[in-house]
Formats: C-alpha cells, structure tokens, sequence
C-alpha cells in the first residue's frame, strides 16, 4: 500500500488524517488507494473501450476476490473487519460507471444527489465504519457529509470537467453557486451526526468537514463565471487549513453536549430512497 497516495491526491484529508490513530490511517489509505484506483480507471485519457474493459477487468477482480491485487485485497481485508455490505461497494462501482460515457450530463437533482452518493456518500459511510460508529442515525450523517464533499467538488471542477465532457452541474456561476449552497444543507445536516464517532477519532472528522466548506467559500467568493473561469482549481492554503483546525476545536466541545443524534434530512433522503434502499446499507 502507498499511503503517499493520500498526501499526493487527497490534500484536505491527509491534512486531517494526522489527527487519527497509525491502525485507523492505514485502513482510511487501503480505503482511499481503492476508490483512487477506479477513480484513475475513469479519468484516464485511453479511448473510452479501453477504459470500460479495464473497469469491467477490475470489478471482477473483486468480486472474484483475486487478491494478486494488493489494493483488492487490503479492500477486502477491511470489508470483513469492519463489516462492510458488499451492496455499498456496488453502488461505488455503479458511480463511477457512470462517469464512463462519451458524454456525461446529469439533467435533475435526484441524479445529482444519487451520482453523488455512489461516488462519496458511500466512501462516507465506509470511513464511519473504519472510525468504528454503531449509531444508525451517524450512518446517515456520514452519507451527508460525502454528498457534501462531491458536490464541492463538482462545484469547483466544473471547467475540467467540461473538458473530459462531463457536465454534473451548469458551468454558469449561478448554478455553481446552488451547488455550494445546497452542499451548505448536506454540511449542516451532517454535523450532530460526528458525535457517533469515538472521541479518537472524531477531531479528523471535524477538520475535514471545516477545510472543505471552506473550499465553498473561496467559490462563492468569485461572485462571477469569468472570475471562477479565471481563478483555476480552489484550494485552501495551509495557514487557512491551520486557522480551520483551530477553530474545530470549538465544534469538537460543542459535540461534546450532544445527547442525541436527531437525523432530520429526511427531504433528501427521500429522494435517494427512490432508488437506493440505504437501510440495507447502513
């Protein structure tokens, strides 16, 4: 396994993966080497056959449990530890397949919400398996806070994704900035639900949420498309990733006082429920 996977692609959370114990870092790396993996499968620039067969080759490695592949293995390895449901696994497959088109153009918010919960909420509740959370009302929070995370993503990649053809969201500044506002919903949603986390490992959790909303922020501080067109891909500095650690402190004691986990997203929930049974995942 190569933790320096993490540090190279994944900025924000190797930033907060320091907060987290040596045996919980090296499963959240095997994690993360995994989804890299698919994620290099789709965005890799061969012709599109090329891409689909190696996906398809991939996917029956796993799920034939070939482990001559490390990364399937060390996958595997946490799915029995930590008790897994293969179907969420499936529905991160089923993501990225998505991604896997001439042209990709997500035309509702109920695509929206799924493609974003097959390629992040499932790694969020993942991760809170990892981060050992038995609360079923956290689960759900952690599926919010992927889904927060993609859709910061897709909000601030909206011009390189234009370029792979890729069309998640409107490359208008208005429709970016609904796209932040409505991670902003998912972000609030999911924070009562970090207090299922053991207090080991809950800070990281904390950290990471706090540094990519604040990656919104610097979005919606473009105010226009020509300034976000002109501003490249959003990152928050290390001094704004240090102020954000600092302040978590205050949203890790204001955790502290949660008695109970009130899940009320229910809206959008309900929506992924049109096609996503998540009782059967969580």
């Amino acid at each position: 396994m190569n933790d320096n996977l993490l540090e190279k692609h994944a900025k924000t959370f190797y930033w907060a993966s320091f907060f987290l114990s040596r045996e919980i870092f090296k499963k959240c790396s095997a994690l993360y080497n995994f989804c890299r993996t698919l994620d290099d499968i789709a965005d890799d620039t061969n012709q599109l056959e090329v891409k689909k067969k190696k996906f398809s080759e991939f996917k029956k490695k796993f799920l034939d449990k070939n482990f001559d592949n490390p990364i399937i293995k060390e996958m595997w390895s946490i799915i029995n530890s930590e008790n897994i449901s293969k179907k969420i696994i499936i529905d991160l497959f089923d993501g990225v397949e998505t991604d896997l088109e001439e042209k990709v153009q997500i035309k509702s918010k109920k695509d929206l919400l799924v493609y974003s919960y097959r390629v992040a909420g499932t790694v969020g509740l993942m991760m809170s398996k990892i981060l050992k959370v038995k609360n079923k009302e956290a689960f759900k929070g952690a599926i919010d806070l992927g889904i927060a995370m993609q859709l910061t993503n897709i909000a601030r990649d909206v011009v390189e994704d234009k370029k792979r053809n890729r069309i998640y969201i409107n490359s208008d500044f208005f429709y970016i900035q609904e796209a932040i506002k409505e991670s902003e919903i998912f972000y609030q949603k999911s924070f009562n639900s970090i207090s299922g986390i053991p207090l080991r490992s809950r800070f990281s959790v904390i950290v990471a949420r706090r540094v990519y909303k604040k990656i919104g922020h610097f979005i919606l501080k473009q105010k226009n498309t020509e300034n976000y067109n002109k501003a490249g891909k959003i990152y928050v500095p290390i001094f704004g990733k240090t102020v954000e650690t600092f302040l978590s402190i205050f949203d890790f004691i204001k955790l502290l006082f949660v008695k109970e986990i009130n899940y009320d997203n229910h809206i959008n929930h309900n929506i992924l429920e049109e096609k996503i049974n998540l009782n059967e995942r969580i």
